[in-house]
C-alpha cells in the first residue's frame, strides 16, 4: 500500500506535527499557531486536534517566510497573495478542462461533416454526445409577475399565503 500515487502519502498527507513542520520550515512553532489563526496556512487536524502539516503546508510556509522578510510584504497582505494564487490554479485548471471539452466538441462536428449511414444515424464507432442547455430569467419572470399583480390590483394580487 506504500504506492506512490497512494494520496495518503503524497505533498498533501498531514504527517508533520508542528514541531516537525515548525523546524522543516525554518520557524518557531507558535509562529505556525498565529498563521493558523490568520488563515494564512491551514494544517489538517489529528483525532486528537492536534495539527498535522504535509509538505504543501511546509512549502507555503516557506513562502511566506520569504514574502515577509525578502520581500517585506505584511501578512494581510501575503493572505491575499496566497489566497489569489489558488484562484489563479483552480480557474487554470478549469481552463484545462474547458480546453479538453471544446477539442472533444470540435472533433465531433467535424465528424457530423463525415458521410452517415443512409438511415441518418451514425457512423459505427462515431462518438455522439449531446448537450442540453436550460436559460432560467429570473428577472423578466419577475417584471410579469409584478405587471400581472398591478393589472388584477391589490386584492385580487394577493394570495392565500400572504
Amino acid at each position: 500500500m506504500n504506492e506512490v500515487n497512494d494520496p495518503s502519502f503524497g505533498a498533501d498527507a498531514p504527517v508533520y506535527v508542528i514541531s516537525v513542520a515548525a523546524e522543516l520550515a525554518g520557524m518557531h512553532p507558535q509562529t505556525l499557531r498565529q498563521y493558523d489563526r490568520l488563515g494564512i496556512v491551514s494544517p489538517g487536524r489529528a483525532s486528537g486536534r492536534g495539527r498535522r502539516y504535509s509538505m504543501r503546508d511546509v512549502q507555503t510556509l516557506r513562502e511566506v517566510q520569504r514574502l515577509s522578510q525578502e520581500e517585506g510584504i505584511n501578512l494581510a497582505g501575503i493572505k491575499r497573495i496566497l489566497e489569489l494564487e489558488d484562484e489563479v490554479e483552480e480557474l487554470r485548471e478549469q481552463i484545462f478542462h474547458l480546453a479538453n471539452e471544446l477539442e472533444a466538441a470540435r472533433r465531433a462536428v467535424t465528424r457530423r461533416g463525415r458521410p452517415s449511414h443512409s438511415d441518418g444515424g451514425p457512423v459505427r464507432g462515431e462518438l455522439v454526445r449531446r448537450t442540453r442547455l436550460t436559460i432560467f430569467n429570473t428577472a423578466e419572470q419577475s417584471r410579469e409577475d409584478e405587471r400581472g399583480r398591478q393589472s388584477r390590483g391589490p386584492e385580487q394580487g394577493r394570495s392565500e399565503d400572504s
